[in-house]
């Protein structure tokens, strides 16, 4: 039975820092050109990978105990059946977890760090969010701390040195997954020593959508003040030079691994997945930092996977999720995935270059967005209801901001279609084949007929689950538009509300 390793870690679109990993992984395997997550904010976004779940299935959505991120409902209802407890349980795996499990793991209200989830034979866990200094794990249970030594308490290096430590000591008669969260690029952005005074030449990039005005879109993305300051400026660039500069001992480390993986024998014979949780922007529609959006620069990550019958220097444009990583290492497994309730699909027969492979043309993206009950205090002239403002009181989030999407990628369409749950039922639609940085929303130009195809479209896959979830979408050569669903009482009321809202 082959081997599979997933490297769970933040990972910004552009791989430069990222060299090794990009000819260990990218280079000897696939390289998929349209990965994407269902939800651009951390605790959502890692509990689909574990799931395979779309987030209105999981039911967590943001970061905190009552957005159900590592809470005891999620513990008690989601953790038993994760793709790890599934391989631990019932194909007699080995699973080893290191790093950023989900953000309010280690809460007193949940556990504390005395909660391993179900699953893990070994589970190196850090308490709550990002840190690369003092920090405190949970070594299987019983918490250790670490001070700011970087010789050994560097987060990234001591997930490195477990993560060896397991290859070296692991059974030898059973297989193995590992899972290795780095935290790395998140803030606070504490590059090791060496690479502290990397990249000072490096600037965020200049595209098309950065430091202008998001004309025509939701009312959150128009507040943003353009042009930017350039204090924001400095910071955005700042913040984007930090991040690249932690990401080169996330290098390290998969190179370290991959070598040791060689000198044991078992590289040839070991899967090998590269992915994140979630993108990032910095300056694009003048927002300075932060992600949450439904644009490309914030739900599109890369994927990079090598492995047993995947040749090398291969690139695959098919639409994938991060809801597929968890029925592609069951089905590696030789576990029926057909037996979970998992949204995604597995990407096997994809790594394996099958043909004539029906897939599908289009995922759902979903955030339900996150505001305070009263102004912010480093912002007192704001309205209440938005969050995350900074620099300069510009607001990342806010309550309403709340959307669906339906991400489109067939052989000849490449578009996004979103609704806001606002008074408004606001609606953003890009053809990102004309235009791929999104600055134009062609809502109110679009064929009618076509808008309410997609707005059905995002219904079905709202209320999706499991088989559901894997149903042909508009632009599937095999699907068939049954006017009488389309039309039903409840699409109707959804194409009345168009009316009603011109777009």
């Amino acid at each position: 039975m082959y081997r599979e390793k997933l490297f769970h870690g933040y990972l910004l679109l552009l791989q430069t820092p990222l060299k090794k990993t990009k000819a260990l992984i990218g280079e000897m395997g696939m390289t998929f050109s349209s990965a994407y997550v269902p939800s651009a904010l951390c605790c959502p976004s890692r509990a689909s990978v574990l799931t395979g779940k779309y987030p209105h299935n999981h039911r967590v959505v943001n970061n905190t105990l009552e957005g159900n991120c590592s809470s005891t409902s999620w513990q008690k209802t989601q953790e038993p059946s994760t793709f790890p407890a599934i391989l631990r349980s019932m194909c007699g795996y080995q699973t080893f977890f290191a790093g950023k499990y989900l953000n309010e793991y280690g809460a007193l209200d949940a556990g504390g760090l005395e909660h391993v989830p179900l699953g893990w034979s070994y589970w190196y866990a850090l308490e709550k969010n990002s840190k690369y200094y003092n920090y405190t794990l949970s070594i299987n249970g019983k918490a250790r701390k670490h001070g700011e030594n970087y010789s050994v308490d560097y987060l990234t290096d001591v997930l490195a040195n477990v993560s060896l430590d397991f290859l070296d000591y692991k059974s030898n008669f059973e297989p193995f997954f590992m899972m290795i969260s780095t935290p790395a690029p998140h803030s606070p952005w504490t590059a090791a020593p060496q690479y502290q005074k990397t990249f000072q030449n490096v600037f965020a990039p200049r595209s098309k959508n950065f430091n202008i005005h998001g004309t025509n879109k939701h009312w959150l993305i128009r507040q943003a003040k353009t042009p930017m300051t350039n204090s924001s400026i400095q910071y955005l660039d700042n913040a984007f030079r930090k991040r690249w500069q932690t990401l080169l001992s996330v290098d390290d480390l998969v190179e370290k691994l991959i070598k040791r993986l060689e000198f044991t024998g078992e590289l040839n014979n070991t899967y090998l997945f590269f992915t994140s949780d979630n993108g990032y922007h910095t300056g694009q529609f003048s927002l300075p930092i932060d992600k949450r959006q439904l644009y490309e620069f914030d739900i599109k990550v890369p994927l990079l996977v090598r492995g047993p019958g995947i040749k090398p220097n291969q690139t695959s444009k098919v639409l994938v999720a991060n809801i597929d990583l968890g029925p592609t290492i069951l089905d590696i497994a030789g576990y029926n995935v057909n037996k979970t309730q998992m949204d995604g699909m597995s990407l096997l027969p994809i790594l394996r270059g099958g043909s004539n492979l029906t897939w599908r043309s289009d995922i759902l993206v979903e955030y339900q967005g996150e505001g305070r009950t009263v102004p912010d205090p480093t912002c007192p002239s704001l309205s209440p209801g938005v969050s995350q403002c900074f620099p300069d009181c510009i607001c990342e989030d806010a309550y309403n901001n709340t959307y669906a999407c339906v991400r489109t990628v067939s052989a000849l369409w490449n578009l996004q279609y979103c609704e806001f749950d606002d008074q408004e039922v606001f609606v953003e639609v890009y053809n990102l084949t004309a235009d791929p940085d999104q600055i134009t929303n062609i809502a109110k130009s679009i064929d009618p007929e076509l808008l309410g195809k997609m707005n059905y479209r995002l219904m079905m896959l709202q209320s999706c689950s499991g088989p559901t979830c894997r149903t042909p979408g508009v632009f599937d050569p095999w699907y068939r538009s049954d006017p009488r669903l389309m039309f039903s009482s409840h699409g109707s009321i959804r194409t009345r509300r168009f009316s009603k809202h011109p777009l």
